[in-house]
């Protein structure tokens, strides 16, 4: 099946104003959206739209028709009740991009025992033929607030001569308050390769030409079965909730080295086209992008 795991490597590396840096291991679920009720009816541990030890709850992701803070919704954006596979088709078409029937291959984690916090997840998107056609990085902060970023065919890079993968490469301000420690207009400059046998992505914080931060995240492509799954719940405990208490954990350490921070209501107007936004921001009805 298409669909798999990624056991990965995690490295944030901080260059300014102070030195920072971690690693830790974590893993990933790559699904085939189109896999998922196949999914749901072979692995005991993991389901769909329901609890489980493992569950992949389709309206935690790609969110777009509810409110948003300081930019405008897709014209006719399906709810989130809608199949995910359903509502990344209509984000590309709003933008101009026809998937056609590909196939959408989502980089992700799932709810751990009902729990859920993803800092990213990735969407490969592939037309009818299998070529890559499209990424999305949907970006979350931990005032559960979020705000998807295309790569559309321009950005994608051909596979090299030494068998290097295709990749997806952009950049562009964030305008979006992901850190304490990162100011909302900081660039974000993304690698992703299109995921195979390995996972390989790197994400840059850029302010003007200088590069403040780099975020790696490695892996080695492994099958989705009962028992790697229950293994991996016995070797990775409550992730989830790990990720999130690492967070805290470094921005900690950063406030401890006097890196300076921004206040999450500091400069809203710079904040934009965020979804599910926090009662520090306002919040109105998207609108219309058409």
């Amino acid at each position: 099946m298409p669909s798999c795991l990624y056991e990965c490597h995690v490295m944030h590396q901080r260059f300014t104003p102070a030195s920072h840096r971690f690693l830790y291991r974590i893993f990933l679920f790559g699904l085939d959206l189109d896999e998922l009720p196949e999914l749901d009816r072979r692995l005991p541990l993991f389901s769909v739209d329901r609890p489980n030890l493992f569950s992949f709850r389709q309206s935690d992701y790609l969110r777009l028709d509810g409110p948003v803070h300081n930019g405008a919704s897709q014209a006719a954006a399906p709810g989130s009740t809608a199949p995910l596979k359903q509502r990344v088709e209509s984000f590309l078409r709003s933008r101009g991009i026809e998937l056609d029937g590909g196939k959408v291959t989502l980089v992700t984690l799932p709810r751990i025992l009902g729990h859920i916090f993803n800092p990213v997840s990735f969407y490969f998107c592939h037309d009818r033929h299998g070529a890559p056609l499209a990424a999305i990085a949907e970006v979350t902060n931990t005032f559960r607030e979020s705000k998807p970023f295309l790569l559309g065919p321009d950005r994608l890079v051909p596979p090299g001569t030494a068998g290097t993968p295709a990749a997806f490469r952009h950049r562009e301000p964030k305008f979006f308050y992901v850190s304490p420690f990162s100011d909302v207009d900081v660039a974000f400059d993304f690698h992703l390769r299109v995921p195979g046998p390995a996972l390989a992505i790197q994400i840059d914080d850029y302010a003007g030409k200088k590069r403040t931060l780099t975020s790696t995240l490695t892996g080695k492509r492994e099958i989705l079965s009962n028992g790697r799954l229950a293994w991996y719940l016995l070797k990775y405990p409550l992730l989830s909730l790990r990720i999130l208490g690492l967070i805290h954990w470094h921005a900690l350490r950063l406030w401890l080295k006097k890196v300076p921070w921004f206040a999450k209501t500091a400069r809203p107007d710079d904040q934009r086209d965020v979804h599910q936004p926090h009662s520090s921001l306002p919040s109105s009805p998207p609108r219309s992008s058409s």
